[in-house]
């Protein structure tokens, strides 16, 4: 269980994209604390120079500002790498129906020019970040894959898009590639501030600091929320996995399901606060509810998740309560 215990090569060489962001840091962080090198890439439009001040004192971290739309940095950064962790891209579903263009060149051509990079540079595995999102209004539930909806937004285009073409490179090129498609992972580092900010962190900054937090629908709407020690696991277990797990997509959660009403009345009696929330309307291109089956993880990828929703929820709650 967890990934404490994973080993690769003396010396081997992680490039991590979207480094200094909430799941890229953490991925450098776990990495440096395992041991091995880190190359981190950002070019810090959404990313934080303080998740890359962390790590700079550190001679295994290494970090380059650069933005995957330009193929001549990818190019570069993969010099010398032996494992991607592409974690690069723009997240926010209702941002990305304002910005199509945007998150066409960032998340999709980005991910395919660090696809040929990786290809050209001889790296040995590429796992990608996917998203729930490409379930789209599939109704059943858990979510498996192979059985996906029609999308219902630029995001989830885009991340159905880098599945795509990490098939045609496995298939074409030989390239090891690994989808993960997260659903709703939360845990230290995630921005808690503005309007896209991820549900969990806003709820905690603002119920902290004595707001009301406002809740997107009626509050019945269900996810499957995943700590990021779990997602750390599966990315590292995923450079692990043999060519015959290749070139496919997987479910990264815990496999649970959690009501936001319900999540909304823990937040308030964990931090002993009681704040009635305001309800707001449906948030565009939101699916309803979300819950992950997990055993393709599990039978290929040897992904054991041991980070349950509520031993993550405490974590995170402390890690705000001391850091904000």
């Amino acid at each position: 269980m967890g990934y404490q215990n994973i080993s690769f090569p003396k010396g081997s060489l992680f490039l991590v994209t979207g480094g200094a962001g909430f799941i890229g840091s953490n991925l450098c962080e776990a990495i440096l604390k395992l041991g091995y090198r880190v190359r981190c890439l950002d070019d810090l439009s959404t990313g934080k120079q303080a998740n890359v001040d962390l790590f700079i004192d550190d001679p295994n971290y290494e970090f380059v500002k650069g933005d995957i739309k330009d193929l001549e940095t990818c190019m570069k950064a993969c010099e010398g790498v032996d494992y991607v962790l592409n974690q690069a891209a723009w997240g926010s579903v209702p941002r990305s129906i304002e910005m199509p263009l945007f998150y066409c060149a960032n998340n999709i051509m980005g991910t395919l020019n660090m696809l040929e990079a990786a290809r050209q540079k001889g790296v040995k595995k590429f796992v990608y970040a996917s998203s729930s999102s490409v379930y789209g209004d599939e109704p059943v539930l858990p979510k498996k894959e192979g059985r996906e909806g029609n999308l219902l937004s630029p995001y989830a285009v885009s991340k159905r898009a880098d599945e795509e073409w990490a098939k045609q490179y496995t298939r074409h090129y030989g390239l090891d590639t690994y989808g993960l498609r997260y659903f709703n992972v939360f845990g230290r580092r995630q921005d808690p501030n503005g309007a896209y900010a991820a549900v969990i962190p806003k709820f905690i900054k603002l119920l902290l600091n004595g707001e009301r937090p406002t809740i997107n629908g009626d509050g019945k709407q269900s996810r499957d929320f995943t700590y990021i020690e779990n997602v750390i696991e599966a990315n590292l277990k995923a450079c692990l996995a043999g060519k015959e797990a290749a070139g496919q997509a997987y479910n990264v959660a815990f496999g649970g399901r959690e009501y936001l009403n319900d999540i909304y009345k823990g937040l308030t009696e964990a931090l002993g606060v009681d704040i009635e929330p305001v309800y707001g309307p449906d948030r565009a291109g939101d699916i309803k509810h979300s819950n992950a089956d997990i055993s393709k993880a599990r039978e290929l990828l040897g992904y054991d998740p041991d980070w349950s929703f509520d031993r993550g929820i405490k974590a995170a709650i402390e890690w705000y309560r001391n850091n904000l």
